[in-house]
Order: structure tokens, then C-alpha cells, then sequence
């Protein structure tokens, strides 16, 4: 009984190697040095009240039957302790200032598979660290294995980050955003230059009633009705028409611009036609912006033909809502009712234009 003393680690090379039981409980002792000589006999070790920082391993104990580390400085005991202890019947490790990590759920496992040896518990087994787990008691304490395993960790976030990244990518390709971040490019380059242009040529003054967007295949439709029926008689209307208006030398998307800058109304013929045209979706596009950024009810829709909601792409979302939340004008295949609908288009572009 070597109990109370200031000895320190070296007492472990000077004992008698015929000892059966050794109380070293309440000294300075901070580990047990490796490569001491074999305590063959030695079946009961008390080490109780030591600076010790982690269970003593059993290469110098062959015999060890009972061991005491109660009130020591334990943080994380070493997982091997059962591997390398075989013999250990009971083990008394409570009081020590545990730490809720990883690596005692790994102590505790082996815990489990190598039967009751642990005396006290559980309630001498309490964590103290991490201060949100502090008084939680060992038993009660449990982390996932992906939380302690940092390989199937790494794995599992890399696995959810290309999903992650894979369903955007859908989604942007679904919803044709890239489409949507060149035209929206090219609309703040164009007001760019608009800005820095001395000549103004792209000012905001009125000039047309109306621009007219439409498919080519249904040009004959424009020219032989729409224009006509406007554009003459009492309190025609002036419209702006890509054939005739856009401006040689500058590009389709600022000639677009352009001309929805200067029109009071868009009119959109809407048909099977206009969905599968490309620069109608970009007229659309255009025309919707503006109509966000000036918060008027500039756009009049006239539907030509009944347009099969499969044919319209997922790209034209803004023309179903449009669709859902507008009224738009329905052209009549029968001659009596189109006087009626002649005279409803007129009141909705009518403005006196400087």
C-alpha cells in the first residue's frame, strides 16, 4: 500500500515483482511507462485519484484481474483497454471527467461486447464535456455512425452535394435559365449603351401605338387583317412592325428593344406558330420586363388559334400565367362577330400619342 504519497511515474521500476495487490491511489501519477518490468502476480491494481489521462495497458500486468482508475483526468478511454485486458474481471473507471465523443462511443461499444466489468455503473459515468452534454450519463449518450465516420461522412456529402447539384442543373435546364440570364444580360448591356448613347436613339418617347409580335408563319394573318384594320380609317393606329421599323446595322435583340420602348402596347398573336418561334420568346420576354419595370398593363394578347397546352414549352411559364391571369382577345372564325372584336382591340390601345 503505497496509498497518499507523492510518488510519481517511476515507482512502477521499483517494486517487488511478486506483488500481488498494489495501492497506488492518491499520488502524482500521470501514466505507466512502457517497457517496466513484468508484474507477473499482480491481480489487484488501484490507481484511484492519479493525474492519469488514460487507462494503463496490460503488457506489464499479464495477471490483472481488478483495476481501479476511479477520479483521474480521463477525457476519451483508449477503445484497445478490453483487447489488451482480457483477463480484467472489474473495472472501475467512474468519476473521471468524460468526454462525450466519437471515441468513447467506440469505448462503449467494446464496453457492451466484453459483458459487465464496468463497477458503478452507470451513474458514476457522466459526461463532462462538451458543456451542452454536461451531467448526461454515458448510457444515455449516442452519436450516428455517419456523425463518427468521417470517410462515409465525406462520402455521404459528396454524394448529396451532386445530387444537389444535378437537380439544379435540371432545374435550369427545365426552366431554361441560362436562357434567361442572356437575355437579361443583353437587356442591361443595351439600356448600358442606351445611357451612354449622345444621340438618344433609344430614348423613351412614344412613337407607335403598339408593336406587334408574331410568328412568320402567321404573317399573312398580320398583314392582310391586323395592319389593315388598324392602321386605316378613323383613328388609325400606328404600329410597329419588324419588317419596316427595325434599324439596319443594329442587332435583333436591340432593335426588339427598341421598338418595346417606343410602342405604348405589345399585341402578341398568339398561335401553335408563336411557341415554337425563338425571337417571339424573346419578344415576350422583353415586353414582360417592361411591363414589371414601368408597372403598367402593357402587353394585349390575341389568340389566333387555340394553342395545346403540350405544345407550349417550358420556357413560356410566363405566357401561362399571362394566359391564366389576362384577358386576351380570341379572333372570331365567324365574319359577323369580328367588327366586335376589331373595336375591342382599338379601345385597348387607344392613346394619343405626342
Amino acid at each position: 500500500d503505497l496509498s497518499s504519497n507523492q510518488l510519481a511515474d517511476a515507482v512502477f521500476e521499483c517494486l517487488p515483482v511478486n506483488v500481488k495487490k498494489l495501492g497506488l491511489q492518491n499520488n502524482q501519477i500521470s501514466s505507466v511507462p512502457r517497457g517496466v518490468a513484468e508484474l507477473k502476480s499482480l491481480e489487484e491494481l488501484n490507481l484511484a485519484s492519479n493525474r492519469l489521462a488514460d487507462l494503463p495497458g496490460c503488457s506489464g500486468f499479464p495477471s490483472l484481474q481488478f483495476l481501479n482508475i476511479e477520479m483521474n483526468l480521463i477525457l476519451t478511454p483508449s477503445a484497445v483497454f478490453f483487447q489488451s485486458c482480457p483477463r480484467v474481471r472489474e473495472l472501475q473507471a467512474g468519476h473521471n471527467p468524460f468526454k462525450c465523443s466519437c471515441e468513447l462511443q467506440a469505448f462503449m461499444r467494446l464496453k457492451r461486447q466484453s459483458g459487465g466489468k464496468l463497477f458503478g455503473w452507470p451513474a458514476a459515468y457522466v459526461c463532462e464535456y462538451p458543456e451542452g452534454l454536461r451531467g448526461t450519463e454515458l448510457k444515455d449518450f449516442h452519436l450516428s455512425q455517419l456523425a463518427c465516420n468521417t470517410t462515409l461522412l465525406l462520402v455521404t456529402a459528396l454524394l448529396l452535394t451532386l445530387v444537389l447539384v444535378a437537380a439544379v442543373a435540371f432545374l435550369c435546364i427545365y426552366l431554361d435559365v441560362p436562357w434567361y440570364v442572356r437575355m437579361t444580360w443583353q437587356w442591361t448591356q443595351t439600356k448600358r449603351r442606351a445611357r451612354h448613347n449622345p444621340s438618344g436613339e433609344l430614348g423613351t418617347v412614344l412613337q407607335f401605338h403598339a408593336f406587334i409580335s408574331y410568328s412568320e408563319r402567321d404573317s399573312s394573318w398580320v398583314k392582310n387583317e391586323l395592319i389593315p384594320n388598324l392602321e386605316k380609317g378613323e383613328g388609325c393606329v400606328q404600329l410597329c412592325q419588324h419588317e419596316r421599323n427595325f434599324i439596319p446595322g443594329k442587332s435583333i435583340v436591340e432593335n426588339i428593344i427598341n421598338c418595346i420602348e417606343k410602342s405604348y402596347k405589345s399585341i402578341f398573336v398568339l398561335s401553335p406558330n408563336f411557341v415554337q418561334s425563338e425571337w417571339c420568346h424573346y419578344e415576350l420576354y422583353f415586353a414582360h420586363h417592361k411591363l414589371f419595370g414601368e408597372n403598367s398593363s402593357s402587353l394585349i394578347l390575341i389568340l389566333l388559334e387555340p394553342i395545346p397546352p403540350y405544345l407550349i414549352p417550358a420556357r413560356y411559364h410566363k405566357l401561362k400565367a399571362l394566359m391564366a391571369k389576362r384577358t386576351y382577345l380570341e379572333w372570331p372564325k365567324e365574319r359577323s362577330k369580328r367588327a366586335l372584336f376589331w373595336a375591342n382591340l382599338r379601345a385597348a390601345i387607344s392613346i394619343n400619342l405626342p
